[in-house]
């Protein structure tokens, strides 16, 4: 059985999201993704403790695995600049939305293929609406996975922050190659309040107030975000799925990096 690297991935990744704007015949959305590995070890057994008490196991996805793939893709920074604006998310969020999950699902099938033609199964979920609408909580959450595997740390707006920030989409899979851990998060905390220092700037941007430094009122979230793809007339166009938002991920501290290691690496 040949054997794979991680650089490899990294580099199929890179080149997958690089191409996708020529395909689609626009500019494109997106930055250079991330991509992070860790054994299938103790630490996922705590997922249904920190996720939900449903969540799978990355043995449930595929009982060989002996690693679980995260990767990120973050969106430029035009993008939630363009959000940023009103209290309702811009067309262009929902349309990098939609077509960053398509790219999600895509990617996960293209890192699965060089992964299967090296003789190593995978597992795939969706890149969204993997979730039970009725509590709101995933059994396959990208977030949490990313989590264990260090690729980023939870902000207080309850997104992932990676070394590229959190405007961005995450996809996982588990495959059966050992990959070995191979991280990305630099601190602790990637979110300067949990850090201990001065923000709260994601509470703040909340259209409808619903995220505290305490937690965030996921129902009326929910609500919110189905709101905006029946009321906004041009989302109309959208899947019916196009549930977003994202003014807490636009044009914060947080959105283009890790600003906890900036603040470390100026000896701040």
């Amino acid at each position: 059985m040949a054997s794979v690297s991680v650089q490899e991935l990294r580099r199929l990744a890179e080149e997958f999201v690089a191409a996708e704007p020529e395909r689609l015949g626009q500019a494109g959305w997106w930055r250079r993704p991330l991509l992070a590995t860790a054994p299938v070890d103790a630490r996922f057994d705590t997922l249904r403790r920190i996720a939900a008490p449903d969540h799978l196991h990355p043995h449930d996805l595929l009982p060989t695995g002996k690693s679980v793939i995260v990767f990120f893709i973050p969106f430029k920074k035009e993008l939630p600049r363009e959000n940023r604006a009103g209290d309702r998310p811009c067309r262009n969020w929902g349309l990098a939305y939609v077509q960053t999950n398509d790219l999600i699902n895509r990617l996960s099938q293209a890192l699965a293929g060089l992964l299967g033609a090296r003789g190593f199964a995978c597992g795939l979920t969706p890149a969204t609406h993997n979730f039970d609408e009725e509590q709101l909580v995933a059994r396959w959450s990208h977030k949490h996975l990313g989590h264990l595997v260090n690729i980023g740390r939870f902000g207080t707006h309850h997104m992932l922050i990676t070394p590229a920030g959190c405007a961005g989409r995450l996809g996982s899979l588990v495959s059966a190659a050992d990959l070995g851990d191979n991280p990305l998060v630099e601190t602790r905390e990637a979110c300067l309040l949990k850090a201990g220092r001065a923000c709260g700037l994601c509470v703040a941007a909340c259209p409808v107030t619903v995220l505290t430094t305490e937690g965030f009122e996921r129902r009326r979230c929910w609500e919110r975000l189905k709101e905006n793809r029946d009321g906004l007339e041009y989302f109309s166009d959208l899947p019916e799925t196009t549930h977003v938002c994202g003014k807490c991920a636009a044009m914060m501290p947080c959105s283009f990096a890790n600003p906890v290691a900036r603040l470390a690496s100026a000896g701040r």
